[in-house]
């Protein structure tokens, strides 16, 4: 996800999203140079994140659908499932698949250049809101009281916003409620398999609602580490009918393992 959870908490944080490093392209009318893009890909994320407590890992996986509408290639996002991992590995948080499904971003039209021959994708940001409705996503600043009436339990779990699990060990562990703008952005070029491959980025925003503990609602300052191979995509084509059941039941054939905080 592309998932964007940062949860800037005493111990954990969930979270994702591109940057512009690769060499700039020759841009042309993507509705004559990419209609051979056009398909599902099954969507792999990892981006890098480190704080005065904490160096994370967001792993997200779903959908990128690539369509041609009015001469324009766009692009639509979908989420299944997110998975983290960080340099403190008996704390962990979890996020429930119904929150990383509530992330559902609108469809951009894409930036489309050529690279070495190939065809590189820029998708700018489509300014997102999870666990709260905003009339203007772009533009309406994320509330600062938790008991704004726009919040919305997102993940219908029954709780404010979306729920993250902190679990530190068996006895202490507890629930943080959310709210989010999610604001992601990816840079893709074209491979020899057919697959979209590059870096992701993120701009964020987080507004803590409550908590099970006060302790889960202590703050960090968070930031995406400036590796671009720490903060990847990869986007591999696969059927139309594919769903998120199928995509994780083929995950170890489509994407490489796991990473592991490693800086």
């Amino acid at each position: 996800m592309v998932v964007c959870f940062v949860v800037a908490t005493l111990i954990a944080a969930v979270a994702g999203c591109g940057s512009d490093n690769q060499a700039k392209g020759t841009e042309r009318s993507s509705g004559t140079t990419a209609d051979h893009l056009v398909g599902r890909y099954a969507h792999y994320d990892v981006v890098a994140y480190e704080g005065k407590l904490l160096k994370n890992l967001i792993i997200s996986y779903g959908f990128t659908d690539l369509s041609v509408k009015n001469g324009e290639l766009m692009a639509k996002e979908s989420f299944c499932h997110a998975d983290q991992a960080t340099d403190q590995p008996t704390i962990t948080t979890t996020i429930s698949d119904a929150a990383t499904r509530a992330i559902k971003p609108v469809a951009v039209a894409v930036k489309v250049s050529t690279q070495n021959g190939r065809a590189r994708l820029q998708r700018p940001e489509t300014p997102t809101g999870v666990g709260i409705h905003l009339a203007d996503p772009a533009n309406d600043a994320l509330p600062d009281d938790p008991n704004d009436p726009r919040i919305a339990d997102d993940d219908h779990d029954g709780k404010p916003g979306i729920t993250v699990h902190i679990k530190v060990t068996d006895a202490i562990q507890g629930d943080l409620y959310i709210a989010r703008r999610e604001r992601f952005a990816y840079d893709v070029a074209e491979q020899g398999d057919r697959s979209l491959t590059g870096t992701v980025e993120d701009h964020s925003e987080q507004l803590i609602i409550g908590a099970t503990d006060p302790m889960f609602v202590m703050k960090d300052t968070w930031k995406q580490v400036p590796d671009p191979a720490k903060n990847l995509i990869i986007l591999k084509p696969v059927a139309k009918s594919w769903d998120c059941t199928r995509l994780m039941a083929e995950r170890d054939n489509l994407f490489p393992p796991a990473p592991t905080v490693d800086w």
